[in-house]
């Protein structure tokens, strides 16, 4: 028992937490300010627990395990989500659905912990559903916008498809293996061409949840539609918690594979990168916009992966991180902006600066470190992926990553100018920020500045990995 708790404290922590929001619901219920309060604290307090009395062990037969390492992926989603709850607590405390978003959210969440421990493809299977299904319903939680519904629907028809490639993947690794066990698959893969195949199948289920090009499609309508709560969650939290699982699945059960997959790989971070960037190029829309330079930023990650696995493992983990804090203060700024005056498009951004100080340098920082525009944490952590790719020795796919970060430099700085130097007849007005989501950017900016800055959170991060 004491085991079960102590390996499984994450899960457990989230489950209390989705089981008191039950009570809160089916009971008298409490105002949306003080609940979203609670929900905070809790989420602080879950936060802080995770970084306590991590150990290495597995459960039920090896099909859950955990390690300091995988601990620390969890750490950082709970971050992300922390940060969440406090950057959209305007629009949280509106929604007459409070704990019904929070019970789905969490729900994801937990079923993206029991992804990145999976064991076995069964659990894995499992735990990429219940990571993906509530998030359908909260695409869909703005009930009065017919985009919303559009996009809730768009995802739930990818996610089914992409679903059905996985289950026919799996059931042909099953049958060319014999076993659905991690463990075991790694001594039964041998390059057969059912294999090779069942491969292609898993990679792309993989390709649909990361929105690697020519997989994307889904990814803007969704982002479009979607709350910007949801936009940001599906943009940083699942993103982040399926990279993690991906490259664990390539190196420590596919790596017999690995002179097709770094292929695979290397031609698909090109496509992602170039597709990402040029789309972007022409987006209006705040979260299009921010949609294909999600994209792009894949395509950086599958760089990294393709150099080796301890490379690629830690500098994607330290990616991910600097990537919460840098997209959730983009997204934060559009929140609040679209929450009080409805305005998304980015030419309605212009001249920001002189009523919105504030907003404006938080969106100017999230930017640059999206763009890797030293001394941001973008910088450091895209300086780390190149790095890591680079392992392999193949520099022309760090020359075409290295012209595509001048590429989405002129986007980026494109919104930064609108908001600096472009004049506006009718700006945007002063804004009013809520404390909760003033904390929540500070904290943001904070980590954008002083995460890159922190070098030895990178080795701390390399001396995880066994």
């Amino acid at each position: 028992m004491t085991d079960f708790i102590t390996l499984m404290k994450h899960e457990l922590l989230i489950t209390v937490i989705i089981f008191l929001l039950l009570f809160v619901k089916i009971g008298k219920g409490m105002k949306n300010e003080n609940l979203l309060t609670l929900i905070q604290v809790l989420l602080l307090l879950n936060a802080i627990a995770g970084f306590f009395f991590n150990e290495s062990g597995s459960l039920f037969a090896d099909m859950f395990y955990t390690s300091p390492l995988v601990a620390f992926q969890k750490n950082v989603l709970n971050i992300g989500v922390y940060l969440i709850s406090l950057l959209f607590g305007d629009w949280l405390k509106k929604t007459p659905h409070l704990p019904e978003f929070f019970i789905l959210l969490l729900s994801a969440l937990l079923g993206m912990f029991l992804l990145i421990s999976s064991g076995n493809l069964l659990i894995f299977y499992l735990a990429l559903e219940l990571a993906t299904i509530p998030v359908a319903a909260m695409a869909n939680f703005d009930l009065a916008k017919k985009r919303s519904s559009e996009g809730a629907m768009k995802m739930i028809l990818s996610s089914a498809f992409s679903s059905g490639i996985l289950l026919f993947g799996i059931s042909l690794i099953y049958g060319a293996t014999g076993t659905i066990s991690f463990g075991e698959l790694v001594n039964q893969i041998n390059g057969s061409p059912l294999q090779v195949l069942a491969f292609v199948f898993f990679f792309s289920a993989f390709a649909f949840k990361l929105s690697i090009v020519p997989f994307h499609f889904w990814t803007a309508d969704v982002y479009e539609g979607s709350p910007i709560a949801t936009t940001s969650f599906l943009s940083v939290i699942s993103k982040g918690a399926v990279a993690f699982i991906f490259i664990t699945a390539l190196y420590r059960v596919f790596g017999g594979l690995y002179e097709i997959w770094y292929w695979m790989l290397a031609v698909l971070a090109v496509l992602t990168m170039l597709t990402g960037n040029l789309f972007a190029l022409r987006q209006q829309n705040i979260k299009r916009f921010l949609a294909f330079s999600s994209i792009a930023q894949v395509g950086f990650i599958l760089v990294a992966i393709s150099g080796n696995y301890t490379a690629g493992t830690s500098s994607v983990v330290y990616f991910v991180l600097i990537y919460i804090f840098s997209n959730l203060a983009a997204f934060g700024v559009a929140a609040v902006i679209a929450e009080k005056t409805g305005k998304e498009n980015i030419d309605d951004y212009k001249g920001l600066y002189k009523t919105n100080p504030f907003l404006s340098w938080v969106l100017a920082l999230g930017l640059f470190s999206l763009a890797g525009i030293p001394p941001t944490a973008g910088f450091f952590g895209k300086l780390f992926l190149l790095t890591a790719g680079a392992e392999k020795g193949n520099f022309w796919l760090i020359i075409i990553a290295g012209l595509n970060m001048v590429i989405s430099l002129y986007y980026y700085l494109k919104v930064v100018r609108a908001i600096f130097m472009d004049k506006n007849e009718n700006p945007i007005e002063p804004i009013q920020v809520s404390a909760s989501v003033k904390l929540g950017m500070i904290i943001c900016a904070l980590g954008i500045v002083f995460t890159g800055l922190a070098g030895k959170l990178f080795d701390y991060i390399q001396s995880l990995i066994a």
